[in-house]
């Protein structure tokens, strides 16, 4: 499957209605986001099972905001419209089939457990009694 570029008004619904999505956040101008280009459009060839999107920084400068994106490339993967893995900096074929193939191996019931343990101490802390978590899942283990 090839890329697709997505934009802000696109981005939630990619995200809620794909089980696996990609995003490489990239601009023209950036010779590593180039570089990281063909890698992940012949890598996302190999898995129609995942969708592999592409957000223009540029173009799209309130969604990397939002995002939090001070560093491009940066490869932010989702599953079960939860975010799984954020990474700046651009990955080589390899690598970035090792983060598919993790991502596809998650036990989505733990994660998710994980979520609502780190949202239940985040509720917690808010009432003073705990310190919070992350609560988007971005520290799921061993991935």
């Amino acid at each position: 499957m090839a890329t697709v570029d997505i934009t802000s008004d696109q981005f939630a619904s990619t995200i809620e209605g794909n089980d696996i999505v990609l995003v490489d956040f990239w601009a023209e101008w950036c010779g590593p986001c180039k570089q990281f280009g063909p890698t992940y459009s012949a890598v996302s060839e190999k898995h129609s099972d995942v969708l592999f999107t592409k957000v223009d920084t540029e173009a799209e400068q309130q969604l990397a905001a939002e995002a939090g994106i001070t560093s491009i490339p940066t490869l932010m993967a989702f599953r079960e419209k939860v975010l799984v893995f954020s990474q700046p900096g651009a990955l080589n074929a390899q690598q970035l089939e090792q983060v598919v193939d993790a991502v596809k191996a998650l036990d989505m019931d733990e994660v998710h457990a994980h979520v609502a343990r780190s949202q239940a101490e985040a509720a917690a802390a808010a009432a003073g009694s705990k310190p919070a978590g992350p609560q988007d899942g971005t520290q799921i283990p061993d991935l």
